[in-house]
């Protein structure tokens, strides 16, 4: 489909009144609206004609947010969740906040009974089918390593860490 002169001014003008760009496509024929968008776009023509005359590219102001639920209306109080986000800039400041997000974390109900094995601190290059790929400590750090205890089956994580990372959808229900 070709954009003739005459078809071009009478987008224009189909615009300026504040007509949608299917209501365009439909007056003009043997286009669609995804054709007016596009040539409307390209004639960068300016923001919609108001119902006041007036053109404006600013966007529409949002809705006032809904005032809180009367008492009456709640069941049950709700304690609300909060999500600790780190605000730390450095490396140290990095580790105290992961430190103490850490100590807030649920501890599984399945392993407070297991012996924690000790690991024996491989490095990734070390890593084979059959070692546990838990990954322990800060990767900026020097110290960092993997567990790299026995894993059965063709897992990824020895028994140990198997519970730590598959929990029962019981337990995780539990923790929350």
């Amino acid at each position: 489909m070709n954009w003739t002169d005459e078809r071009v001014e009478k987008l224009k003008k189909l615009w300026a009144e504040g007509l949608s760009a299917s209501q365009i496509a439909a007056q003009l024929g043997g286009v669609s609206r995804n054709a007016v968008i596009g040539k409307v776009h390209r004639l960068n023509l300016p923001g919609r004609a108001k119902a006041g005359g007036t053109q404006t590219a600013a966007r529409p102001k949002r809705p006032a947010p809904a005032a809180p639920r009367p008492a009456t209306f709640q069941a049950r109080a709700v304690t609300p969740r909060t999500v600790a986000r780190p605000t730390a800039t450095t490396a140290e400041d990095l580790d105290k906040d992961f430190d103490t997000q850490a100590e807030r974390l649920p501890v599984p109900a399945n392993i407070n009974n297991a012996v924690v094995p000790s690991s024996r601190k491989l490095e990734l290059t070390q890593l084979t089918e059959r070692t546990c790929k838990w990954p322990i400590g800060d990767p900026l750090n020097d110290d960092f390593h993997f567990c790299g205890n026995e894993s059965p089956d063709n897992s990824p994580y020895c028994t140990y860490h198997q519970r730590l990372a598959y929990q029962p959808s019981a337990d995780r229900r539990r923790m929350r």
